[in-house]
């Protein structure tokens, strides 16, 4: 490109950047890109101009090349696919009239921070460096699907507009990030596909406002991969998120976040592996938390931000936090979309073992019974409440103390009251109504009290009803014991 042909705003820029040197069209700092479309000549730069710029433009010796530009309105498409860049490219502040096409280039750095877009188009890209968009405003969708970034991507404060229909309004899946994504007080109006990226950093969207309305998906991470933390602190989210199969090896953290999907799913982590997974000091989830099979080392889930439907069915933790009193957690094992699910007891048992709070433990197992019952035919149904009434299904053996001693008070009262006649008056041992009760309630031990004595009417009732009563404490006893021996 001749530089005769170009205007002085453009000469201006071809001049500085063999040096490097910024070129600042702004009045001030605080100049507001959105307005780039009405100043007139003095700002405007056409995308060819910056294309020739950056593909041909000439060297000097002893500098480094770098397009350094500020507050320019850029006229035209920027078109730089399959493109060879090894300068350092920075649009910083400005308003693009059509969106910029970087689809496979290879740039050495990218920085468009504050600029103003309708629109990034920028699949496959490469950049060796850092790409930065930071506070960028987009009117359409940002694509960067298949990107592989070498440093960090910044996404700090940008603004994505509405896409057109069916299609994410940004477009990540697939990317390679090596130093993390970094976008606290990132706004999408629409969904943001995550779809099978990677990253051996952290993936920052603190405060983030997410809007893509209930029904949609907000967030689509599925098969994501991050070495270090994924955190979502302070974000509000609008419609679902999905992290099926993926694998946060640190924190995926959720405190202090609003999450909203009335009436459907608001996170479905299902089938994922997470160092940790926080979700607390919020208000309650919004629509239902799917859990199932994923694998966490530390949960820590506040009893209050549990929403009201779950799915937990094969959820695996090792720690569960912070420590709560064990009939706070069961509520949230009874909201099971699924109804009964023995799989959530036992973790939940596991997890009160782990720390030596055996009462807590034997709480839950002891609501699992009452639960399962629940799901037993009419004679399952009766024997359960016999084995709860009696000995609370063995973790509540003092219980049967308390209905031997009951029963031998009101026995040995009855019959102190009204002694049985005597079978064999010349035999029988002198009639004590104590021991005599007790023959009759203990199924196996006998004091010869029994057999002596024949009560008569209602006393004679009164004695069936305790051999009966004996026989099935003594057997609800047994099968409780058994069951809390035998606990793994």
């Amino acid at each position: 490109m001749r530089i005769d042909s170009m205007t002085p705003a453009e000469e201006r820029v071809w001049r500085a950047f063999p040096r490097g040197e910024d070129v600042d069209f702004r009045d001030s700092a605080d100049d507001d890109p959105a307005h780039g479309a009405g100043p007139g000549p003095q700002r405007t730069v056409r995308a060819a101009v910056l294309r020739a710029l950056l593909l041909s433009a000439p060297q000097e010796d002893g500098e480094t090349a770098a397009l350094r530009l500020a507050g320019a309105r850029i006229t035209g498409e920027l078109r730089l696919q399959y493109a060879d860049v090894d300068h350092a490219v920075r649009l910083s502040d400005c308003f693009f009239e059509d969106p910029p096409v970087l689809y496979a280039a290879r740039l050495r750095q990218l920085n468009l921070r504050g600029s103003v877009l309708p629109a990034l188009h920028a699949e496959n890209l490469r950049v060796d460096g850092v790409l930065r968009l930071s506070g960028c405003r987009f009117g359409g969708p940002v694509r960067l699907a298949g990107a592989q970034i070498t440093g960090a991507l910044f996404l700090d404060g940008a603004d994505v507009g509405a896409p057109p229909a069916g299609q994410p309004a940004l477009q990540l899946n697939h990317v390679t990030v090596g130093d993390g994504l970094s976008a606290p007080g990132l706004r999408t109006r629409g969904e943001i596909r995550l779809t099978g990226a990677s990253t051996t950093g952290t993936i920052d969207l603190a405060g983030a406002r997410l809007d893509a309305g209930p029904g949609a998906a907000a967030l689509d991470a599925v098969t994501l991969t991050v070495e270090g933390d994924v955190l979502l602190r302070e974000a509000e989210v609008c419609g679902w998120i999905g992290l099926r199969g993926a694998r946060v090896a640190g924190r995926l953290d959720f405190s202090r976040a609003r999450l909203a999907n009335p009436g459907g799913t608001a996170l479905r982590a299902s089938s994922c592996t997470l160092g940790e997974l926080w979700l607390r000091e919020g208000p309650p989830v919004s629509g239902a938390l799917n859990l199932r099979r994923a694998q966490v080392d530390v949960l820590f889930l506040a009893p209050e931000s549990v929403p009201g439907e779950v799915l937990l069915d094969s959820l695996v933790y090792t720690s569960l936090t912070p420590h709560e009193p064990a009939e706070r957690r069961l509520a949230m094992l009874e909201r099971d979309r699924e109804g009964y699910v023995p799989h959530a007891y036992e973790q939940l048992t596991a997890a009160y073992r782990r720390i030596g709070d055996d009462d807590a433990a034997r709480v839950v197992q002891l609501a699992k019974q009452r639960r399962r019952r629940a799901t037993l035919p009419w004679p399952g149904r009766w024997w359960g409440h016999v084995q709860d009434a009696a000995v609370g299904y063995g973790f509540r053996p003092l219980r049967a103390a308390g209905w031997l001693v009951s029963l031998l008070v009101l026995g040995s009262l009855a019959y102190a009251l009204h002694r049985p006649r005597a079978l064999k008056p010349d035999e029988a041992p002198e009639f004590n109504p104590v021991f005599y009760t007790l023959d009759l309630l203990l199924p196996v031990i006998s004091f010869g009290q029994e057999g002596a004595f024949a009560p008569t009417g209602w006393h004679q009732w009164l004695s069936y009803a305790l051999v009966l009563t004996g026989w099935i404490l003594a057997t609800a006893v047994v099968t409780g014991v058994t069951r809390t021996v035998s606990r793994p």
